[in-house]
């Protein structure tokens, strides 16, 4: 059974999370002290950790940090207020896999825990079987049953949220895709999430592309409009 650790110092955010965490199947425990769930990840990684990045003594961002000295693919989901842009761009910038605002849908946190967890089974597993739905573009094979993508031949490592963009800016290639429009795709129930987490997203979907060929430019700035792909 797969076991999801919470990491939030606000006890009835970490209960209710649980409870439908258990609903679902999944194992469950939750820290509302940041040092001790910090110890408890350096004993043992789960399979997926939900962070608050707002917290006494220890932020999320520093948990995230220890996280990613262990392990670059155990998924990540951040969880934060509207009032801290600056951290959830920090923190994604330091590898989280997602993150979403409170209030928060539960059916959405749901979504996509279930969404990161089949994804880090894939690509722990290199599943490519043919029956999934896949589709190239050019250099770019994007798999859109499993949420795994590879460019030039080689497994682009993507987040749950990378990914969706990525997806809608190859299904219309060509085409400018504005920021409000890669906004809703990306985070269909998240009312606060503004412009600049696309940016941020783009950026490290961009870099990622360069480390594998940085000869290929496939995403474009369309200045005062979005981006396209362009292969």
């Amino acid at each position: 059974m797969k076991r999801i650790v919470i990491i939030d110092d606000e006890l009835n955010i970490c209960n209710s999370i649980q409870f439908a965490v258990k609903q679902v199947g999944f194992e469950c425990d939750f820290f509302t002290d940041p040092t001790k769930g910090l110890d408890s990840l350096q004993s043992k990684l789960p399979d997926l950790v939900i962070l608050d990045i707002i917290m006494p003594a220890l932020d999320g961002l520093e948990i995230c940090r220890e996280i990613r000295k262990q392990s670059e693919t155990i998924p990540i989901i951040f969880l934060s207020s509207r009032d801290d842009e600056f951290d959830r761009v920090l923190g994604l910038e330091l590898g989280a896999d997602d993150y979403l605002c409170k209030p928060f849908s539960m059916k959405e946190l749901i979504a996509r825990i279930k969404v990161n967890i089949r994804r880090s089974e894939l690509l722990s597993s290199n599943d490519t079987d043919s029956r999934n739905n896949k589709f190239e573009c050019g250099p770019l094979v994007i798999d859109e049953e499993s949420y795994t993508a590879s460019f030039c031949g080689q497994c682009l490592k993507l987040t749950v949220t990378e990914f969706r963009i990525l997806q809608y800016l190859v299904a219309d290639m060509g085409m400018v895709k504005t920021r409000e429009q890669l906004l809703s795709k990306a985070f269909p129930q998240d009312y606060h999430v503004n412009d600049r987490a696309v940016d941020t997203h783009i950026k490290r979907i961009r870099r990622k592309l360069a480390q594998i060929n940085s000869q290929i430019e496939p995403i474009e700035t369309v200045f005062g409009l979005g981006y396209k792909f362009i292969i």
